[in-house]
This record gives structure tokens, sequence and C-alpha cells, in this order.
């Protein structure tokens, strides 16, 4: 994949001003437009190629398309339910978020609802405002010896745990992806929801929002619950029913909510900020000052680094690049796009894999059939959507082998001073590595002492000059010759007398 080159980008939303100087520092021109409409953004966009914004700035496929010239979307903060992942992978575009920025201002904010729930702090606080001295309408209870259930462990999600045993509760957990002797380390006893759920008596959430997650916390689940459980939101809104919720607070199932999100912002439903056992925030989690500054200067060095081409951090949509930032994975990369295309201009079907060696030689096996420009991001997709999914491509070491309708082609390779060569062409070992560079005409053949001659001949009738001649080891049998050519041949078919296949490409 090439260097991806940011000139120009476009900040939308109110970020630390560090941002800006790590990004000018660098070379980069910044302009920066807030509070913007969606008309007016979509006017702006086509003119540069990185666009940071916060939780507000809404970048919906409308915005994508209209970003021709975009090639990273940078998210200063952890989730990127405003950005269309999707349409920006077809497109692609990265996605980068920076995934550690909010960690600490997120826990601790989650603590002190914790802490609030259970000496009612806020009401108190209230009441006194109001000129009240009621110490018996706010008896709490203490956290020392409670069961805190914290869903979802991730980086929030651990220090949640390890504030909170410092008050003496117990934590308890569940994480589909962090293992069980991951969090038992850091003192958080892992098991399925329906073993969390009777259990708690405070509950925690700290997923993203997605299909699985929506309405994780329902009607069903606060069932199970202990009578007066008490729950705290701070990740996304739309992980506890809201519905569901009201319902529990209101027959007392629930003994109390702490909401820092909801599913809409600001809430026109004020059912649940009005309730007295709810304490609401507006969407503080990142609210701080460290918390700002530490996602402000993240997103531009991680934009930094990754056109410097250094390291990649916290791209959403494009793990497979962040294996790709060495000398070796270069010269891989090139030898794989190089590989496929002679590969592509021998059997026009593949099937989608993974892992970097893959989409290179995707890229290679696609780029003279895809309407748009083909890159790691959005290359599987993309493969995907041809509809041409017969075929198998397998990947081993440095050999390529491509499966259709029965039919099998491989080809292995290496890299020789920095430039990809081709070392076997279906079961051709040729006996000097084939350069793979320039324009090449590939043909499958029976060895003969006149072949040479009589191909040599055909090429000058039509205008073309041989540059190289590679030739198989093995003089036997049907073996695939590989032509260096001054120019392509207009008419394959002029072969046609003298070969049984041919194919030809320009690498």
């Amino acid at each position: 994949m090439a260097p991806i080159s940011i000139r120009a980008v476009l900040i939308s939303e109110s970020v630390d001003p560090r941002c800006r100087a790590i990004l000018e520092e660098n070379g980069i021109r910044v302009t920066e437009k807030t509070s913007m409409k969606k008309d007016e953004l979509i006017a702006e966009i086509k003119d540069y190629d990185g666009l940071v914004v916060r939780s507000a700035t809404k970048v919906t496929a409308d915005v994508i398309n209209a970003a021709n010239n975009l090639k990273i979307i940078g998210r200063a903060g952890t989730g990127v339910d405003n950005v269309d992942v999707d349409a920006a992978t077809k497109k692609g575009i990265i996605v980068m978020n920076t995934p550690s920025g909010n960690t600490i201002s997120a826990a601790e904010l989650t603590c002190a609802l914790l802490m609030s729930l259970s000496r009612n702090v806020p009401q108190a606080a209230m009441s006194m405002k109001q000129g009240n001295w009621d110490r018996k309408k706010f008896m709490g209870a203490e956290l020392f010896g409670k069961v805190l259930g914290i869903v979802g462990l991730g980086r929030i999600g651990k220090e949640v745990a390890s504030r909170m045993q410092s008050f003496g509760m117990k934590t308890i957990g569940y994480d589909p992806i962090t293992p069980p002797e991951v969090s038992a380390s850091w003192g958080v006893e892992q098991m399925s929801l329906e073993q969390l759920w009777p259990q708690c008596d405070y509950i925690t959430v700290h997923t993203p929002l997605m299909p699985s997650t929506v309405g994780l916390l329902n009607d069903e689940t606060f069932a199970k619950c202990k009578k007066g459980v008490k729950v705290v939101n701070c990740a996304r809104g739309g992980i506890i029913d809201e519905a569901a919720l009201l319902r529990a607070l209101e027959s007392g199932q629930c003994g109390g909510a702490g909401l820092d999100v909801f599913v809409e912002e600001p809430p026109k439903d004020r059912s649940l900020v009005d309730h007295p056992n709810v304490i609401s925030c507006p969407h503080l989690g990142a609210s701080t000052k460290e918390a700002q500054a530490r996602c402000g200067e993240d997103i531009a060095l991680q934009i930094v680094d990754m056109v410097k081409g250094k390291k990649l951090v916290g791209a959403v949509n494009a793990q497979v690049l962040a294996s790709t930032f060495s000398q070796e994975s270069h010269q891989l990369i090139k030898l794989g796009e190089a590989v496929g295309a002679v590969l592509r201009s021998c059997r026009d079907c593949m099937e989608s894999c993974t892992g970097y060696m893959t989409s290179a030689v995707l890229v290679g096996l696609l780029s003279q059939d895809s309407g748009c420009c083909l890159n790691f991001i959005n290359v599987l997709n993309l493969a995907k959507d041809t509809g041409i999914m017969k075929t198998d491509l397998f990947i081993h070491a440095r050999t390529l082998e491509l499966v259709a309708d029965g039919c099998s082609f491989k080809a292995s390779g290496s890299v020789h001073g920095g430039i990809p060569v081709l070392l076997e062409l279906s079961d051709s070992v040729y006996r000097q590595p084939v350069a793979l560079t320039g324009n090449l005409l590939f043909f499958k053949a029976s060895a003969s002492p006149q072949l040479l001659s009589s191909v040599a001949g055909l090429l000058a009738a039509e205008g073309v000059q041989i540059q190289s001649f590679s030739a198989p080891a093995d003089g036997t049998g049907d073996l695939w010759f590989c032509v260096g050519v001054s120019s392509l041949l207009r008419d394959l078919s002029a072969l046609k007398p003298l070969v049984k296949d041919a194919a030809q490409l320009s690498i």
C-alpha cells in the first residue's frame, strides 16, 4: 500500500489547541470550523485529506461520499457511533479513535456515580440548597462488602474495578474478549451474564453500542437481579433499555440509576432525568481538561505517526494496516501486489481472505476491474461486493494458490534488492527470478528450439521488442514462459498459432 499523504485537515469541533499545533508542526495545514450544519460540512469536506471530530459531528454516508480526497477520519475520543464506519471503509478511508484518551476520566465519573448512588449525595446537596435539613430522608448504604458487576472489562472497566476494590467491593464481571485469567490478575472474577445478574448490588456497563449490546439490561434481565440493584451507564445510551429502567425504578426492582448517556441527547423525554432515584449528567464522561488535552494530542500524534510510516494506532476499520509499518512488510506488500497481478492476468476470480499479504494480493487481483481506488481498507469489502466468490485463495509462506472452477494457478515469489520477483508459476520453476516490473507477457507452450525465435518474429511484426526472456528450468511438458516487452500487444490472439495460453500485464 502506498504511503498515506495527509496535507490538509479539517477540525470540525472544539479540540485541545495541541491538536492543531502538532499537526502544523509536521507540515499539515489545519482549518478549524466548528458548529457546521450537515450541508455546510458536505460543501467544505471536499478540500481535505483528514477530518478530526469529537462526538457532535455526524459523519454520515452523505458526508463521506462528498469527500473525494478524504483519507482519514480521526475521532478525538473512544466511540465512533457518530461515524458511518461502513461507508468510510467502502471508500478506503481510515477511521481512527483515541482508545485510551478518556479512560481515567470515564472511570472516575463512573466511580463518582456509584458513590453518589450509595449516599444520595446530589439529592442531599439540592435539599440543602432549598433550605432543608433532612438527615433521615437520605439514609444511604456502605459500598464495603457489596458486589459490583462490571459488564465490559476493557480499559475503563479495569480502572473502575481497581478503584472500587479500594472501597472493599467484590468485583465480578463479564467480557467476551478479555480472557478470564487476565481479568483475574486485577481482581475481577469472570462469569456468564446469567450468573452475574443475581449476585450484584451494583452494575456498571462499559461496552460499545452494537446490536448485541442494545438493551443489554431490559425487563427480563432486571427481573433476574437483586431487588433494589443500582445501575450506572457512562458508556453509551441504549445499552440499558430506558423504558425498562423506568419500569424497574417505579416497581423498586431497581433502587437507583446513575446515567451519563442517553439514547437521545439531550433527552426530550425527561421521565428518567426527573425521577428522584436517578442521578443524571449531560454526557460528562470525557469532560475533563486532562481527557480533552490527551484526546486532542493523541489523535494528532496518531495521524502524524501514520503519515511518517512509524506505526498505526487506534484504527477501527484498518487493523490489517497495523502490521505493514516496516521495511520488510513494504517489500512483501509489493511482492503480494505484483504476484496477485500475475495471477489476475491468468485467472479472473478470487475468494476473500485475511492478513496484509492477502490484502496486497487482492489489490493486485482486482486493480484492473475496480471502479475506485483500491487499498487495504476497502479491498476485502470490495472483493465481497464483486460477487466473484467462487475461488479459493491460499497463502503459505510466499506461495499463493488461486483455485477457480476446478482450475489451479500457483505462484511463488520473493524480494531481491527491494524488487518483487517471481520464482514459480503453476509448476514452472524459473532458472532465474523474474523481475515483476514493467510490461510482461506470459505464455504457455511446449518447449522447442524454434519457440523463442517464432515468438520474437511475431512480436516484431506487431512492433513489440523483447527486452528479457525467462524460461523454466524443466524443459518438458507445457510450461509458462515470461517475456519482458517494450509494450503490450494490442491483441493476444495473434499468439494463438504458437502458444496454448497467454496473458499480459504492466506492473
